[in-house]
């Protein structure tokens, strides 16, 4: 598993990406996210997720951002912004390898800790993102649960 940059030859597969039907509502689209990389060009970190050749997936972290204007400005988080892993991809590992590479990417830049929110519903992500150490803040954003990850 690898990631890449999006790119003029990569970014049409990037848009064609989407997860299952039963999903969409938990997930915005690769193209929404990638409207949002620009215009949070700053603080946006999208790659899209390969096994060898076959694009699998697309993530999008986020990184340093002040966490709400009601907060200390100082409180700046970094985490899982964004995950889609292809319809027929899911349930390979490729969910874990993306949390992972973003982790490694907070840590690299000195972060602690990794943030990530999920629509609290039945078939939602929450189990998975469990599973990998993220624990409810007490927090929402936009009704959603905020997790964290110790680094």
């Amino acid at each position: 598993m690898r990631l890449e940059r999006i790119t003029p030859k990569n970014y049409e597969a990037a848009l064609a990406l989407s997860v299952r039907p039963d999903q969409e509502d938990l997930v915005s689209p690769v193209v929404k996210s990638l409207a949002e990389a620009y215009v949070f060009s700053d603080h946006a970190w999208p790659r899209l997720i390969y096994d060898d050749v076959r694009l699998v997936g697309f993530l999008m972290a986020f990184l340093d951002i002040p966490w709400s204007p009601d907060r200390n400005a100082n409180d700046l988080r970094s985490g899982l912004w964004r995950l889609n892993i292809a319809a027929g991809a899911q349930g390979r590992g490729y969910g874990r390898f993306a949390v992972e590479a973003v982790s490694e990417e907070i840590r690299a830049r000195g972060g602690t800790q990794a943030y990530v929110t999920w629509e609290p519903r039945a078939g939602g992500p929450e189990k998975f993102y469990l599973k990998l150490g993220f624990r409810p803040t007490g927090e929402q954003s936009g009704g959603e649960t905020v997790g964290v990850l110790d680094l």
